[in-house]
């Protein structure tokens, strides 16, 4: 069983998901359903990413020696994801849709390269490399799900 790929990538999808619902409704203008669904997005995608950097990246890193690659990468997209979740925020009190769509575009467009990159070689080399790998997904699970 690959834990830690089918885990992670049910992650994202989950994420994706709720990303289109709030994207959809500031489409619609529906900003209260915008708003909760983009604060859900918000609080999921930042439990993920603080799994990764906290728990998974960590310890891929132990186990293979590998520092400055594949996580040192993934580490900065994460930083440019939260540098336009912030504009997207003040767009979204601002109840700008156009703006608040273009950002989402950008956005969107980097959580698919970023995605496709750690679901086809990082978190398969997690899995190789990464002694117990249940126990590793429960950890990540937990912290996902708080």
């Amino acid at each position: 069983m690959n834990a830690i790929p089918e885990y992670m990538t049910h992650k994202h999808r989950h994420c994706d998901d709720i990303f289109a619902i709030a994207e959809a409704a500031v489409a619609n203008q529906d900003w209260s359903l915008a708003e909760q669904q983009w604060q859900l997005f918000c609080d999921e995608l930042e439990l993920h990413l603080q799994a990764e950097e906290q728990i998974l990246f960590p310890e891929f890193e132990q186990a293979t020696g590998m520092t400055s690659g594949p996580t040192q990468v993934m580490r900065m997209e994460h930083e440019q994801m939260r540098g336009l979740i912030t504009s997207l925020n003040a767009n979204l009190a601002e109840k700008n849709k156009d703006d608040f769509l273009g950002f989402s575009e950008t956005l969107m467009v980097l959580m698919q390269q970023h995605n496709m990159k750690e679901e086809m070689m990082l978190y398969p080399m997690c899995q190789q490399n990464l002694a117990n790998t249940e126990a590793m997904t429960k950890r990540l699970q937990q912290q996902c799900e708080q």
